[in-house]
């Protein structure tokens, strides 16, 4: 059997720049690494089988391929992509299977464009929906009843992906916190941690051909026992690469930190999200203490480790100075490089349940669910506040001179510093094409 992954593209604005999607590929694919999905489902796959992975956001997408079955994985913004794609390859006679977060959280939606839908995790179920698809029996629906042993989690097969600079590779699953926010910890048994042998971790790692890795985890910093024995192991591998943490749980170890450093580490990416704790509080993210952002990423940074924040702007308790605010505190943290974004309530969060029963929700074609737009009535603000307010932080934060600087000063953490603040850069051309436009 003849089997065709497709990862549908994104919107063109899906980062929230204003730039063309033109100069996202350009810029954007030729570093960062590429989904892990398919190539984790292609080690899953019987050996009698061939398997073929096409990226949107990078490859042309054919009229017609010689497979049996097609499958297709996509979140929220990219799902109406991904049904157009499944609704043209179906009109051609071909077997569609959709699966990913959105189609997990919309099974029935999914389902009108595909003859199967895979719903949650899938090392148990693919291979099931393969055997049941030979005998000419496939099921509608296949649902993962509980969360996949971590044991059971394979090495994806790496030669099937398209060579980034940039590798992915993920230890643990899962957040333990559930923000009302969050589309990860709030599809199912997302909010259960769990933990690759650090052994498993390490033998990928070795085989892995890029000297830059990306940890693809929710949070390094869950489980700091389990982390420091994977950094420890990671520090003869000479690799360098960056990973998700909490920003108040990495303020609590040191012995964390100067082990990270030791370990490759270039950069940490933090969930800042807000910089107002009533914000925090209103979402449920209490790990998240304002008052010591500060202090912590100066301690993170004198252990020669990079930060980029990413912040989120439109929750109900934010009012019309937020956008001050989040500005004059984001340029007191100094950090390496930052992310702004408005609040999207993803469907299958209680943010996204509260806004509909509230009747807030403005549109439910989820091509415009992307960070640099609004999608809901805000409570404080009215929608064209609330969105100006967005791109007024990332103008002021990403002008030309303040991004070169960054990027310059970066070159003192070496290339890897460098490739992770060179690629905020499309935010800057994002905002010198405002400024011609606007003149």
């Amino acid at each position: 059997m003849k089997i065709l992954f497709i990862a549908p593209s994104f919107p063109p604005y899906y980062y929230g720049y204003k730039t063309p999607v033109s100069y996202m590929n350009k810029i954007l694919t030729k570093f960062s690494s590429t989904s892990l999905e398919f190539a984790t489902l292609a080690a899953l796959t019987p050996d009698k089988h061939t398997v073929r992975i096409v990226d949107e956001s990078c490859q042309t997408l054919e009229d017609d391929y010689d497979c049996d079955l097609i499958g297709i994985t996509c979140m929220t913004p990219n799902s109406i992509r991904a049904y157009q794609i499944a609704d043209f390859f179906r009109c051609k006679g071909k077997t569609v299977v959709i699966g990913g977060w959105h189609p997990t959280v919309m099974p029935y939606e999914a389902k009108n464009h595909a003859d199967s839908v895979l719903l949650g995790e899938a090392e148990e179920t693919w291979p099931v929906l393969l055997a049941d698809f030979e005998k000419n029996n496939l099921k509608s629906f296949y649902r993962q009843q509980r969360s996949v042993n971590p044991k059971l989690i394979p090495q994806p097969k790496r030669e099937l992906l398209d060579s980034r600079l940039i590798a992915p590779i993920q230890a643990t699953r899962g957040c333990p916190y559930k923000c009302e926010f969050c589309a990860i910890s709030n599809i199912p048994f997302g909010n259960i941690y769990r933990m690759r042998p650090v052994d498993n971790v390490i033998d990928e790692i070795k085989k892995i051909k890029q000297k830059i890795i990306s940890f693809y985890d929710p949070s390094m910093t869950i489980n700091f026992e389990y982390t420091k024995s994977l950094f420890s192991k990671m520090k003869p591998l000479n690799k360098k690469f960056d990973a998700f943490g909490n920003i108040n749980m990495l303020g609590k170890d040191d012995s964390l930190l100067k082990l990270s450093k030791e370990a490759g580490c270039a950069q940490w990416v933090v969930g800042f999200d807000s910089v107002s704790q009533e914000s925090l509080n209103s979402v449920g993210k209490k790990a998240n203490i304002v008052k010591d952002y500060i202090s912590i990423v100066k301690k993170i940074k004198d252990y020669g480790l990079g930060i980029h924040g990413n912040f989120i702007v439109g929750f109900d308790t934010d009012n019309k100075d937020i956008f001050e605010k989040t500005l004059n505190f984001v340029n007191k943290l100094d950090l390496d490089s930052a992310g702004f974004a408005v609040l999207i309530p993803y469907p299958g969060t209680p943010i996204y349940y509260k806004y509909e029963k509230e009747g807030r929700l403005l549109t439910k074609d989820w091509s415009q669910y992307y960070e640099g737009n609004v999608v809901f009535k805000p409570k404080n603000m009215s929608i064209e506040e609330l969105c100006n307010g967005r791109d007024f932080i990332a103008r002021k934060y990403n002008k030309l001179t303040k991004s070169s600087k960054r990027i310059i000063k970066s070159l003192r953490g070496g290339f890897s510093s460098f490739i992770y603040a060179f690629m905020q850069f499309p935010e800057t051309l994002s905002n010198l094409t405002f400024e011609k436009e606007k003149n």
